[in-house]
């Protein structure tokens, strides 16, 4: 288990412990982390902040300085991006982006440049002074942007191209909340209604989960994300930018008039679908932008929702593992992976096993993404003071056997629901980290004391979603015994084995897949990893003591995948270590 860089640098005498209690101070005034502090006081160098957090976290440090670094590949990211997470691109081979990191703990950082880029980032400690240098080196001439696509001149030839109608879809609303002429005339004309319905349609017959409308300066963007890849549809021409977010604010009830800050709503939709009327919610984000709001549809489509853990991906091990834990009487239950790999599917999946007349099923959730009948959900409200850990505690004078909490994101809920989990409740939550034995640190960080994560953690589940090969087009593919080898796969077997790839077809848009599957880490935790917890082992200690104990690895799950034809090396390889 890592130490705290505070205590590090105290036992290899680097600082004293007054001047650790002058920064600790320092940081409670000011806030950032405690390194930059230290530094900020002159107590110890950037550099030597930055050897510390390597060896604190195991992650190699490099001197940024004495790198030449690729113009192209620095910019695989913004400038503001590179300096709101204080992190810069290095290199780039293959798939993988070696990202320096003033802090290497932060998933949520790296699991933005992994959105941003589709490339896996690898990790590595560098100063944050001279990362600030570098990207004020490579970022200080705003660089010109890539050719824009050539804009779609009219709304109604964009609907056009869509190949839809707007009679399928029906917004469900209270009358005398939105009314026709309010749309009308907040919306622009027909057909700008029209596109938008026209959108929305479309996202939902291509089994989209996302739609995408980014203002640029001399055009705008439309994209959907089909199978977690992000795809474009059209380019509306400028002009109309302000109509169709007009549009979708109206039907979000959102307030139209204001521009400068982000706006959160949502949107139901009535689809026909084969002569049956299908609901679906639409999660609405719009954020004020250089060149105007930019607007995400999230779709909640309650019938993509997978309820039967069996198909979800899990090994047959892996699923009776898991299945195990989460019919203990008491315990916490752990999925953990970055935001979009089917943590929230795992866990509804989880509850409809054990949701049962004879139990009390309470779920706190920001949001509440679907219904789920016989279960007391509760949407988490920030914003009027309604925290997760807030409605942890009124949870413990519900009687409830079982509770969900959408996410620990904070020591204080955390340490409720560890609390929770040792007073008789089964806990379900997810945390952002990379794999299963990262977890016990990750809570333990929180400032949860090792002995109560050891004895209130039943499982961890670390999961990820890959593609799948498409069935219509899929054929064996040649690939050298080498990146076999390379991507995990036994010499021997390597020499003879053939993964399978899709050609690309009219099912599959081309692509060469169609749909996803999880692949799963399962670390159940037994008296020897609870002792190792206990005595602060590191990480790797864990790894290596879980897999002796039968623990199958992200990795080896997405391989053994490979070899059943349902997902591709390259999948694999992007989405595990």
């Amino acid at each position: 288990m890592a130490v705290r860089l505070g205590e590090l640098l105290l036992r290899e005498k680097r600082v004293t412990p007054v001047q650790l209690q002058e920064a600790l101070n320092y940081q409670r005034t000011n806030g950032g982390r405690l390194g930059a502090s230290l530094v900020r006081l002159g107590i110890i160098t950037d550099d030597d902040i930055a050897a510390a957090i390597s060896r604190q976290v195991g992650v190699p440090s490099i001197k940024l300085a004495e790198f030449d670094l690729d113009p192209a590949v620095v910019r695989l990211i913004s400038g503001e991006s590179a300096m709101k997470y204080t992190v810069l691109p290095v290199s780039r081979s293959g798939t993988t982006l070696t990202l320096a990191m003033a802090d290497p703990t932060n998933v949520f950082a790296m699991d933005d440049i992994k959105f941003m880029t589709g490339l896996h980032v690898e990790p590595v400690v560098a100063s944050e002074t001279a990362i600030r240098e570098a990207i004020t080196r490579y970022f200080g001439a705003r660089p010109e942007s890539a050719p824009p696509p050539r804009a779609t001149d009219l709304a109604t030839r964009a609907l056009e191209e869509l190949g839809t109608h707007d009679d399928s879809l029906e917004v469900v609303a209270d009358t005398e909340e939105i009314d026709a002429a309010a749309l009308e005339r907040q919306g622009g004309e027909a057909p700008i209604i029209k596109l938008v319905n026209a959108l929305m349609l479309s996202a939902i017959q291509k089994g989209a989960s996302d739609i995408h409308i980014e203002p640029y300066e001399k055009d705008m963007r439309i994209r959907f994300r089909i199978d977690g890849q992000l795809q474009a549809v059209m380019t509306p021409a400028l002009k109309f930018r302000d109509a169709i977010i007009s549009r979708i604010k109206i039907m979000a009830r959102l307030d139209i008039a204001e521009k400068r800050l982000p706006q959160d709503g949502r949107i139901k939709a009535r689809f026909v679908d084969r002569g049956r009327n299908r609901d679906i919610d639409f999660r609405v984000s719009v954020l004020p932008t250089l060149f105007g709001e930019k607007v995400v549809l999230r779709l909640l489509d309650p019938d993509g929702l997978q309820l039967d853990m069996a198909r979800l991906g899990f090994e047959d091990a892996a699923l009776a593992r898991f299945q195990h834990a989460i019919r203990k009487p008491w315990g916490m239950v752990l999925v953990t992976g970055p935001t979009g790999s089917g943590k929230t599917n795992t866990l509804y999946s989880s509850l409809a096993q054990i949701n049962t007349p004879g139990v009390n099923i309470m779920t706190a959730e920001d949001p509440v993404e679907f219904n789920l009948p016989g279960v007391n959900q509760v949407p988490v409200r920030e914003a009027i003071g309604l925290s997760f850990a807030g409605v942890l505690r009124s949870f413990l004078r519900q009687d409830p056997n079982i509770i969900l909490v959408g996410e620990i994101r904070d020591s204080e809920t955390a340490s409720i629901a560890v609390k929770a989990a040792l007073t008789g409740h089964m806990v379900l939550s997810t945390l952002h980290t990379n794999d299963a034995p990262s977890s016990i640190n990750r809570l333990v960080n929180m400032g949860v004391e090792a002995f109560l994560v050891a004895n209130s953690v039943n499982l961890v589940c670390a999961q990820r979603l890959v593609r799948r090969v498409c069935e219509s087009c899929r054929e064996p593919h040649a690939m050298s015994p080498a990146k076999l080898v390379e991507a995990g796969f036994d010499p021997r077997e390597a020499e003879t084995f053939r993964p399978l790839r899709g050609r690309g077809c009219d099912r599959c848009g081309g692509s060469g897949y169609k749909g996803r599957t999880g692949v799963f880490e399962v670390m159940e935790m037994t008296e020897g990893l609870r002792d190792l917890i206990v005595s602060n082992a590191p990480a790797s200690e864990l790894r290596k003591l879980a897999e002796q104990q039968g623990m199958v690895t992200l990795r080896k799950s997405g391989l053994q995948k490979v070899r059943e034809g349902i997902t591709t090396i390259e999948e694999v390889v992007r989405e595990t270590m």
